[in-house]
C-alpha cells in the first residue's frame, strides 16, 4: 500500500457541548452510533482502521467488499461502521461482530451485515487532503463516493434548525446526537476541534456491585441495576470515570455493603459471581472481576440513551441517594424514545 496518507491515522475528534451550536457558517452532521473507521484503499488493498488503531478488516468482510465498489481506487476516507436493524442502529449487535473465529465472522457477515457511512476525505489519488478546508474535502467526497446498498454519504446541513430537528427526531433510531464543524477546518488527527451535542438524562439505579480496577485494588466501575415489572433486578450498565483518589475512597465507602452480600444478592447464582455483563467490550473472552454488594445503595447517574434495556454508553455518577429506597429504582423512570425511520434521514434535502 502506497498512499499520500498512510495508516495508522487517529481520527479527528469532537468536544462535548450542551446544545446545538448556532455560530453562522457551521456544517452539521448526525453523530452515528457505531465503530469509527478510517478506510485506506490502494487498488485491491484495503484496510479498515479503528479509532484505537485496532484493525477491523477481518471482522467486516462484507464492508470491505462494498467499499471496493463504492470508493475510488486510491483514497483515504473517514466514516463509521454501523449495523442497521428495523428498530434503528444496534451497537450491541455490532459488538458481536468482533469474534475471534473466522467461521463465526463469516456467518455473522451474512446474518447481520454492517454498513458504512462516509463523512470525510483525507486523500484522493496522489493528493493528501488533510490540510484542505473541510468544505473542499466534503465537495470532493460527494463527487467520489458511489452510494450503493450498505454504503452511504452522511447527510450534512448548514441550517441549525435542521440539525436540532435531527437531534430530537432521530434519537429513537440510535443516533448519538449531532456534530458541528467549521467549513475551513483542516483534518487534525486526535484533536477535539469539532463540537458534539449528545442526549443526556439522569436515573436513580441500584448499586449492585463494582468491577475491580485494573490496579487490582480500587473500584473501576459501579455495576448498576433496575427492577423490572416482575420484581427481578436487571443489569443496566456501569458508571465509571473516577479519579484515582475517588476509586480508592469508594473501596472504603462500599465495604460495609459487601458483608452478607452473597446471602441476599439475586445475582449470586452466577459462577464466580462475575455477574451479568461481565465481559470486556473489546475482548469477549476476558472476564472482569466483580464484587457483589447488598443491593441497598442508590446512585443517581447521568446517561445518554437506552438501547435494548441497557445504557448504551458508560454512565457517570452524579451522587449517591441515601434518601431513596433501592426497591423504588425501576425501569418506569427511564424515557425510551420510539424508533425513527433511518431512511427518512437519508431522504432529507442536503443544504450546503
Amino acid at each position: 500500500m502506497d498512499l499520500p496518507v498512510m495508516p495508522p491515522v487517529k481520527p479527528m475528534l469532537a468536544k462535548a457541548v450542551h446544545e446545538v451550536p448556532r455560530t453562522p457558517g457551521l456544517v452539521y452532521e448526525p453523530k452515528w452510533d457505531g465503530f469509527r473507521c478510517i478506510v485506506f484503499r490502494d487498488g485491491d488493498e484495503l484496510e479498515l482502521g479503528s479509532r484505537n488503531d485496532r484493525p477491523l478488516t477481518r471482522y467486516f468482510p462484507e464492508v470491505a467488499a462494498l467499499l471496493r465498489e463504492a470508493l475510488p481506487p486510491r483514497c483515504v476516507v473517514d466514516g463509521e461502521i454501523v449495523l442497521v436493524t428495523p428498530d434503528g442502529l444496534s451497537f450491541d449487535k455490532l459488538q458481536l461482530r468482533l469474534h475471534p473465529a473466522a467461521s463465526r465472522v463469516n456467518k455473522l457477515a451474512v446474518e447481520t451485515p454492517a454498513s458504512f457511512v462516509a463523512f470525510d476525505l483525507l486523500a484522493l489519488g496522489d493528493r493528501a487532503l488533510v490540510d484542505e478546508p473541510f468544505s473542499e474535502r466534503r465537495t470532493l467526497l460527494e463527487q467520489v463516493v458511489t452510494e450503493v446498498p450498505g454504503c452511504y454519504l452522511t447527510p450534512a446541513t448548514d441550517d441549525p434548525d435542521t440539525a436540532q430537528d435531527w437531534f430530537t427526531r432521530f434519537e429513537g433510531a440510535g443516533f448519538d446526537g449531532v456534530v458541528a464543524k467549521q467549513p475551513d477546518l483542516p483534518y487534525t488527527p486526535d484533536k477535539r476541534v469539532m463540537w458534539k451535542v449528545k442526549h443526556e438524562r439522569t436515573a436513580d439505579c441500584v448499586v449492585a456491585g463494582y468491577r475491580v480496577h485494573k490496579d487490582g485494588e480500587s473500584v473501576g466501575s459501579l455495576v448498576l441495576g433496575l427492577y423490572g415489572e416482575d420484581g427481578e433486578l436487571r443489569h443496566v450498565g456501569v458508571a465509571s470515570s473516577f479519579t484515582a483518589e475517588r476509586r480508592r475512597e469508594l473501596v472504603g465507602e462500599l465495604a460495609p455493603l459487601k458483608e452478607g452480600a452473597l446471602d441476599v444478592h439475586p445475582w449470586a447464582r452466577w459462577a464466580d459471581y462475575a455477574g451479568p455483563g461481565a465481559q470486556s467490550r473489546w475482548n469477549p473472552t476476558r472476564e472482569l472481576s466483580m464484587e457483589l454488594l447488598r443491593p441497598e445503595l442508590v446512585a443517581e447517574v447521568r446517561y445518554e440513551h437506552l438501547m435494548a434495556g441497557r445504557f448504551r454508553h458508560t454512565a457517570r455518577l452524579v451522587r449517591f441517594r441515601p434518601d431513596r429506597v433501592a426497591s423504588s429504582c425501576t425501569f418506569e423512570q427511564l424515557e425510551e424514545v420510539p424508533p425513527a425511520e433511518l431512511a427518512a434521514l437519508f431522504g432529507e434535502e442536503t443544504r450546503r
